[in-house]
């Protein structure tokens, strides 16, 4: 494990998502991933406190169920995503037990129709290896403006 293969794989995600890739994407995750967009400023805890998302395996098929359904009349027209990506942090490595840690700060743009919203944070990627590569444990975003109030995000940053 080795931070160029760590940052590929956080710079393919990114790719993933801009595509619309879904499949490919949730194939990214272990069985027991999760995805958090925690609420507060250094939350620790994402069941016991708000959060903007936390979302498991299930949450997140029925998610992308939705954005993929011809008949899902919120997405008339479909939403379009950008991701805008710094190099990733490695925060550690541990190669004994294949387990990694990253942050890469973010640009993140989202639109459909003439609506055009913008976020800019940090994402933290908790990742591991298995026999088909490295899977994402949990995938947390701390938003600079996490206690603004957000219409609805529609696709994941």
């Amino acid at each position: 494990m080795t931070p160029e293969r760590i940052a590929e794989f956080i710079y393919r995600e990114a790719r993933t998502l801009d595509l619309m890739q879904w499949d490919e994407w949730l194939g990214m995750f272990l069985e027991d991933g999760r995805y958090w967009m925690p609420l507060e400023w250094q939350q620790t805890d994402p069941e016991l406190e708000p959060s903007l998302m936390f979302e498991d395996m299930l949450l997140l098929k029925v998610r992308v169920e939705r954005l993929a359904g011809e008949r899902t009349f919120s997405q008339k027209p479909k939403s379009r995503c950008h991701h805008l990506l710094q190099a990733p942090q490695i925060l550690s490595i541990d190669s004994e037990q294949g387990k990694c840690s990253a942050r890469t700060s973010f640009l993140y743009s989202e639109t459909r129709g003439d609506a055009l919203e913008r976020f800019s944070g940090w994402a933290t990627h908790e990742l591991v290896e298995t026999d088909g590569g490295l899977k994402i444990s949990l995938k947390r975003i701390d938003l600079i403006n996490f206690d603004a109030p957000f219409g609805n995000i529609q696709l994941f940053m």
